[in-house]
């Protein structure tokens, strides 16, 4: 069958790379792959992420032969927000959608002396940790590096950061959504445009990835990008931590903290920012404080304390004030630094382990949830 001029344009538009998908390193091969000169990349960079620009014709100092060239191979294709929502305490949530009818939440937590961007790395979560509720929505893929890093691109032109020269948001976080070491090869060029100049222009310590403990996963990082490292412990125990974090049973404790011992090192003044989830009676007792206090002495680290964020069909509660007190008591005199973290956006589902979205879930993992939930209901 002959194709026509016509139907080989509309196959090219039909196949365009989204230049989202690129970090400079991934643009330069690109410009190199189609005849160009790799400084293109920069140019590229700078227009989108300096002077959000995502239209090819208005950036001038691309020649027009070129211009005409990405428009027919290439695009910036961003995310859409479908919903916003804003917390009386000023948390933001956006609910971001992707095509084939998916959609994360990213949520913005603005201090007094910063302002943090919680970012989603996958569709829902395949791992199911038993106390958190993105967890429970199931898993439907992992989101593509012009996914992630446009959510912060979004976020950044619905806060008007760096307009006027303000710095809305200070500190991006990969705690939203999903496990972000098991969607490495994507999360990675993304953190590479949060740190980069040309990108957002981030130091290494305002952008932290948090994982739920894949061992593989923080030896890669570290080798990879220098960035910050977070670790949802909530337990120092295996016998507990696993019934919490069904992950551990391949990656237990030892083995997680070895890890975390090699992230760190004296090149890049490394720490560990470990978060404890509190649990009534199931990890909040004075003895699971002096564990953790015990475990914790041979990393440089800090720990954040969070009470339990309760969502529908959950089986656990929140530590009582008093308990939270007592276990940051124990842990401090213990010699670590532990903060309990203000629960923020809970008027609008926004805190930590609340996250939902929309999740077109292949596990069917939701669904045995809704069916369990019905079966309990007198």
């Amino acid at each position: 069958m002959k194709v026509t001029g016509k139907q080989n344009t509309v196959n090219a538009i039909a196949s365009r790379l989204n230049l989202l998908d690129f970090d400079e390193a991934g643009l330069r091969d690109f410009f190199t792959s189609i005849g160009e000169k790799p400084f293109r990349a920069q140019q590229i960079l700078k227009w989108v992420y300096h002077h959000a620009v995502t239209d090819f014709d208005a950036m001038t100092d691309l020649g027009i032969a070129l211009r005409q060239k990405l428009n027919l191979i290439a695009e910036i294709k961003l995310p859409v927000v479908l919903q916003e929502q804003r917390s009386n305490d000023g948390t933001v949530k956006w609910l971001i959608g992707f095509h084939g009818g998916n959609a994360v939440e990213t949520v913005y937590i603005p201090e007094p002396k910063r302002g943090t961007l919680c970012v989603s790395s996958q569709v829902g979560c395949a791992l199911n940790c038993s106390f958190c509720s993105t967890g429970a929505q199931g898993f439907a893929r992992n989101l593509t590096t012009g996914e992630i890093i446009g959510q912060v691109w979004l976020a950044a032109q619905a806060l008007g950061h760096e307009r006027n020269g303000l710095r809305k948001i200070t500190n991006i976080v990969m705690m939203g959504m999903g496990e972000p070491l098991l969607n490495f090869d994507a999360v990675v060029p993304a953190l590479s445009v949060m740190r980069s100049d040309l990108g957002f222009g981030f130091a290494a310590k305002r952008v932290t990835v948090s994982t739920a403990g894949h061992v593989p996963g923080i030896y890669r990082l570290k080798e990879a990008i220098d960035v910050a490292l977070a670790v949802s412990l909530h337990a120092p125990v295996d016998e507990v931590r696993t019934g919490l974090v069904p992950l551990n049973r391949k990656y237990p404790i030892a083995e997680l903290m070895q890890a975390c011992r090699d992230f760190v090192s004296e090149k890049h003044k490394r720490t560990v920012t470990f978060e404890y989830t509190l649990i009534d009676g199931v990890n909040d007792h004075p003895e699971h404080a002096r564990k953790l206090v015990k475990l914790l002495r041979t990393v440089p680290s800090k720990l954040n304390l969070i009470p339990f964020n309760p969502f529908p069909g959950t089986q656990y509660r929140c530590s009582s004030q008093d308990r939270i007190s007592r276990f940051q008591e124990i842990v401090m005199q213990g010699g670590l630094i532990a903060t309990v973290r203000k629960t923020r956006g809970e008027d609008i589902d926004a805190a930590c382990g609340q996250l939902v979205g929309k999740v077109l879930d292949r596990t069917k993992r939701s669904e045995r949830i809704k069916i369990k939930m019905a079966e309990s209901t007198p």
